[in-house]
């Protein structure tokens, strides 16, 4: 009976809650002997309860920002692989214009230190009521981790030499929008390859170069780059249009069709032996019908799509438009304007993104 007395006033001195016992993590030198730095990754923060708070929020609370702690240690390191990495790429650029390509592709991808995401991550927390003390921790494995990336970066690796594999071939069959579209996602991919090896090597100073392709990675990232460099100036298109606003030569199909190409990437070349497309429009206005002063016209459009790598016509379309206005002038112009979408929404899976 004095025994237990004995520990019940023990307990209360010490501050611990009656059915509670103290975590093995609750001190210094009791994490480092259970969570070895050599095994694990770990964050721990103390705080108080906060104005509004409840104990079971604010324990809530201090678990994540033990997480954030954790996961800070690392983005650190991975932050510093990642500029010594960009500062090598930059070095071996040939010039200021490829420089500043490798800057405009990838600095429009996720950066990789600030999307880091530790996976397993275990949190836990405490509550001394004595010290109105709550305490936040947070705890992963580093071989389950080196587990997780190494397996990760064997998938984002197959995933993205298919990826390249497409691309390059679609390159070559002159399908440069297509093309361009898988290189956008090889950027994604090799991100995040990259961030796989920047955190193997953040838990593993001694991690090989030869088993996180490394070398595989950096090539991959210099054929992405040179390729989209080649496709940045989109598909080349040669236009021969003929276009008459009831009688009179006009270009505003061509010009607005034009705009609305170059929006998405296309260019357009005199010289109809460097194209990759050749297009022909031939618009032309009727007069239709008057109703209580409002003239309207149809715009009719003939449109004709020609591969050049192909040799084939690869669309023909015959398209109609109405349009009104208080003239047959403004009826025939606002029926040029208005057939422009319909043109572009059947040319752009062809030539655009």
């Amino acid at each position: 009976m004095r025994r237990a007395i004995f520990l019940f006033l023990a307990m209360m001195c010490s501050g611990v809650a009656l059915g509670q016992t103290p975590p093995n993590w609750l001190q210094s030198d009791e994490r480092e002997r259970n969570y070895p730095s050599a095994a694990f990754l770990t964050g721990f923060t103390p705080g108080n309860v906060r104005a509004g708070e409840t104990k079971a929020d604010a324990a809530v609370r201090l678990r994540k920002d033990a997480q954030a702690e954790l996961t800070e240690k690392i983005r650190v390191q991975v932050s510093s692989e990642k500029q010594k990495r960009d500062t090598r790429t930059k070095t071996q650029a040939t010039g200021k214009e490829e420089s500043e390509q490798i800057q405009s592709v990838f600095e429009s991808s996720v950066t990789t230190s600030a999307s880091l995401e530790l996976t397993g991550v275990k949190t836990d927390s405490y509550v001394d009521d004595s010290k109105e003390l709550i305490y936040g921790f947070a705890y992963v494995n580093r071989y389950e981790l080196t587990g997780y990336y190494n397996a990760s970066l064997t998938m984002t690796m197959q995933q993205l030499e298919s990826v390249l594999n497409t691309a390059k071939q679609l390159e070559t069959n002159g399908e440069k929008p297509k093309a361009r579209k898988q290189y956008e996602e090889a950027v994604q991919l090799l991100v995040k390859a990259e961030q796989a090896q920047d955190v193997l090597i953040a838990l593993d100073r001694n991690a090989n170069a030869a088993s996180l392709q490394r070398d595989k990675t950096g090539v991959w990232r210099n054929d992405i780059i040179q390729a989209l460099a080649r496709l940045s100036q989109g598909v080349y298109i040669y236009v021969e249009s003929s276009e008459k606003l009831h009688g009179q030569k006009v270009n505003i199909v061509t010009n607005k069709l034009k705009a609305e190409l170059a929006k998405s990437g296309c260019s357009f070349t005199e010289n109809a032996e460097k194209a990759d497309f050749r297009l022909k429009i031939d618009v032309t206005t009727r007069e239709t019908d008057t109703i209580e002063g409002i003239f309207f016209s149809f715009a009719d459009a003939q449109v004709e799509l020609y591969d050049v790598r192909k040799q084939k016509v690869v669309y023909s379309d015959e398209i109609a438009q109405k349009g009104g206005g208080v003239s047959q002038d403004k009826a025939g112009r606002k029926a040029m304007d208005d057939v422009v979408p319909k043109i572009f929404g059947k040319l752009k899976s062809w030539t655009g993104n």
